[in-house]
């Protein structure tokens, strides 16, 4: 198979589907699904169903079964609500796990493609290029300059250098310098590679194969909430036992039986009201479907708690190039030391890659092209060697062979070039008062320098031992992007400081930072200046600084760390593979998805698809959306449970017999089926508020229920208790009779309320009637409001009312209930008058 595939014409579409039956996935171990039983096992478990499927079997053992049919139909219809609200989940994060995979270029039917990495099968023809980690094993069919890091593997760090399997020599090394090994990083150069071995076959699949039974751990949010539910768990249980005790000294007259079945039922219906077993759902819920919005708006969440810290991010540390401005590099100056421009640009030009992909290159040559000075001129000679661009040079160069002469073409950041250029001091000050010139109009200024050799024998072996004559000044501009200005206004109002890095000079960057209205723009720290700081004093010179100028990847990690000290929480973009580590130390690491490197976006927490600046402010908006929603819903469940519990918990202290109960459990699994949806669908759409980006970012310290929040909850709990239990005992006035009445106008009430609290609650500023208008055209609202009074008409006016124990209302009742229920819930939008009055 090898053999004949090396015309470089690759896989046909029929080669590819026989080879994929044959060999499978790419994939370290196959993954393992959870069937659908498992999942309905998994929900029956939890505490609240246990509950609920108690309460059924007592109503079977009272010799009602006619209330346990109903009280398990009500079982299914909650779990199944559950069970669809976790394939919705799974659905929408395989969805986004497709959209992270890693992807490969492979050659298939004589095309270039991109496929997943996981549909690679032996046989194909992957090309590999530098910041790329290598998806499977395989012979290298040709490259240029290959090095690659295989120290995942054999535990040296030093690079490797391969060569085509036609070159390759014999060696006695198990590891072969004409083959690439899988989970290994591509450090410099590009080649073409013949897949040999996929997945597990892959030497690295040999070691990890244990990678993907590593256990799952719960994020912080998850146990805060895990927390909560114990807690509630552990309140429930105590008020279990004193409401059943309440209950079998309320009604001595019941035989023993009768009375410990009745005094249980009691306390399993304060216990399910107390347990907000809805928690779990809103974290699983909010933050997937929160991924996917952000998806759909160019933003691939790789880990889900980044959603959460989304909301909390404080400073903004971006790239300049292709972030912040467009990455459409265009020569729009030029400077000669002896005014022939024509002869720098061929100088500039033969200083270049041959085949370039830097976008300042590439608009170089452009430029030479349109002055007419094709690549096949500029190339027609023979490359002899070159000088490697190294983050600590700032500068390279290529040595020519030309028309009988050897030519050195050298180009880089005029502080490197000039280090090595042949200048008198008045020349050198004519220099850089031109550099400054075009660095003030916020030009990329690069330097170029030649020499003429005589024979081969001269050339230095670093460029750092060269002696130039010192050409000229090459001034590029990169326009910032559109609306980039609009975006860091929106920053400064939300508190977010955003923060340039740049490998450009910093008068460069300074000038951009002026045109998009950054603060502290004139405020500078060099790649230079920094190395001789301490990390004290870096912390504190990073408290007024905007702009990092000539800084290696390197250094990003010490940036972020100094802020990170100083207590802020950072989201830092990056693309190359040296960027890696200090996107993963950062508390949100962005990687680009179009220039990005495969190792810094397996490495960062969220990829932008379009390295939009834009993208990443409507990111950490969108992430303090879902937060301040999660805290709703949370805040929600709580005064929604309020006064569930104390009406169960208050009947048996007041005496009232357990046949006069408003709630019987087949009334409080009847609210769960309310409160599920309201509270994992309907809370989840909300828009962001609209001064939402007019607040200072959050205290990620700060807890997930505020002592803030837990007293409004109370606060509202306690109001919508006061109203539907007072006029549910009013109702009843000690008269078994009426309880049917009471009942059902108590139950109208908090139905009723639930609708109006969804409204009131979805904004802790904007009026209820503003989040009506933002969702009047949103088809799930509408659909959950009517449902519920769907719900509410079928329990009062159809026959299951008398199963429910219900009697049905009058209109004026029911206009009553209305009213009552309007009152407990919407004085609230009087306590958001009053702030707004405050603030002014």
């Amino acid at each position: 198979m090898i053999s004949n595939k090396l015309n470089m014409v690759g896989l046909t579409a029929d080669e590819v589907k026989r080879l994929q039956e044959q060999y499978g996935k790419n994939e370290l171990t196959s993954q393992k699904k959870e069937s659908f039983q498992r999942k309905v096992l998994h929900i029956i478990c939890e505490p609240m169903f246990l509950l609920l499927i108690v309460a059924a079997i007592i109503y079977f053992i009272l010799g009602e079964p006619r209330d346990g049919g109903i009280m398990l139909i009500f079982v299914v219809g909650i779990i199944s609500i559950d069970v669809i609200q976790e394939w919705k989940t799974d659905k929408t994060l395989n969805a986004l796990k497709d959209l992270s995979a890693p992807h490969v270029t492979v050659i298939r039917d004589d095309k270039e493609q991109t496929i997943a990495s996981s549909d690679l099968v032996p046989g194909d023809l992957m090309m590999i290029y530098e910041g790329v980690k290598i998806s499977a094993d395989g012979i290298i069919v040709k490259c240029n300059d290959l090095c690659v890091d295989e120290s995942s593997l054999t535990g040296e760090a030093e690079g490797v250098w391969k060569n085509p399997t036609e070159n390759a020599e014999f060696t006695e090394d198990y590891w072969r310098r004409d083959y690439c090994y899988a989970g290994t990083l591509v450090t410099q150069g590009t080649a073409t590679v013949l897949v040999d071995k996929i997945g597990g076959a892959t030497q690295y699949g040999k070691i990890g194969a244990n990678v993907a039974a590593a256990p799952n751990e719960d994020t912080p949010l998850q146990k805060q909430t895990g927390s909560l539910v114990k807690l509630c768990a552990g309140i429930a249980a105590v008020l279990f036992a004193l409401v059943g005790v309440f209950t079998w000294f309320n009604i001595p007259d019941h035989a023993f039986g009768d009375r410990l079945i009745e005094s249980i039922l009691s306390g399993i219906t304060l216990a399910m009201a107390m347990i907000p077993e809805e928690f779990p759902v809103i974290l699983t819920v909010f933050l997937s479907m929160g991924a996917w919005r952000l998806a759909k708006k160019q933003s691939l969440v790789r880990k889900l708690p980044s959603v959460e810290t989304l909301g909390a991010v404080s400073v903004l540390c971006v790239d300049k190039t292709g972030t912040i401005t467009m990455n459409q590099m265009t020569v729009q100056d030029i400077w000669a030391t002896d005014g022939d421009t024509h002869t720098l640009c061929e100088v500039m030009g033969l200083g270049c890659e041959t085949d370039a992909y830097d976008p300042m290159e590439k608009a170089m040559l452009k430029h030479c092209d349109w002055l007419g000075i094709s690549k096949e001129h500029l190339f027609s000679g023979e490359l002899i060697s070159e000088y490697a661009f190294t983050n600590e040079l700032k500068m390279m160069g290529h040595i020519w062979r030309r028309n009988d002469s050897i030519v050195i073409a050298a180009k880089g950041s005029p502080e490197r070039i000039l280090t090595i250029c042949e200048l008198t001091e008045d020349d050198k000050e004519v220099v850089e008062h031109k550099i400054t010139e075009m660095s003030k109009q916020g030009l990329r200024v690069i330097a170029i320098a030649t020499a003429n050799l005589q024979s081969e024998s001269e050339i230095p072996a670093q460029i750092t031992d060269c002696r130039l004559k010192f050409c000229g000044l090459i001034g590029l501009a990169d326009p910032p992007r559109e609306g980039v200005k609009a975006d860091i206004a929106v920053c400064n109002r939300a508190g977010i400081r955003v923060v340039m890095i740049t490998g450009d000079n910093g008068i460069t960057a300074s000038s951009i930072a002026k045109k998009i209205g950054m603060p502290n723009s004139d405020h500078i720290i060099t790649g230079d200046m920094l190395n001789e700081m301490s990390d004290t004093e870096l912390c504190e010179r990073v408290k007024d600084v905007s702009i990092f100028s000539r800084v290696i990847p390197e250094h990003k990690m010490r940036i972020v760390k100094a802020f990170k000290d100083n207590g802020e929480i950072v989201a830092m973009t990056g693309d190359g593979v040296n960027d890696a580590p200090a996107l993963k130390y950062a508390d949100i690491g962005i990687a680009m998805g179009k220039r990005g490197s495969e190792v810094s976006r397996e490495a960062a927490d969220l990829i932008l698809m379009d390295d939009n600046f834009t993208t990443i402010v409507e990111t950490v908006k969108d992430g303090r959306r879902i937060y301040d929603n999660i805290r709703k819903a949370v805040g929600y469940v709580f005064t929604i449970h309020i006064p569930i519990a104390f009406a169960s918990l208050l009947a048996p202290i007041l005496g009232i017999a357990p046949t006069e109960l408003l709630l019987l459990p087949l009334h409080v699994v009847l609210l769960e089926l309310l409160i599920d949806p309201t509270c994992s669908i309907v809370l989840e759409r909300q828009p962001a508020e609209t001064d939402i980006m007019e607040r200072k970012p959050r205290n990620p310290k700060e807890k997930l229920l505020t002592a803030k929040t837990l007293a409004k909850s109370i606060l509202q709990g306690l109001v919508i208790f006061a109203a539907f239990f007072g006029t549910y005992y009013t109702i009843l006035g000690g008269n078994a009779d009426n309880a049917p009445i009471a009942r059902a106008m108590g139950l109208a009430i908090i139905m009723l309320s639930n609708l109006f609290l969804v409204q009131v609650n979805s904004s802790d500023h904007d009026f209820a009637i503003q989040s009506v208008k933002c969702l009047a055209k949103d088809k799930v609202m509408w659909a959950v409001n009517i449902g519920t009074l769907a719900m509410l008409g079928i329990i009062l006016y159809s026959p299951l009312n008398a199963f429910l124990k219900l009697a049905p209302l009058s209109a004026t009742a029911l206009l009553i209930a209305v009213g009552i229920a309007a009152i407990s819930v919407f004085w609230y939008e009087i306590v958001k008058l009053i702030k707004k009055l405050r603030k002014g």
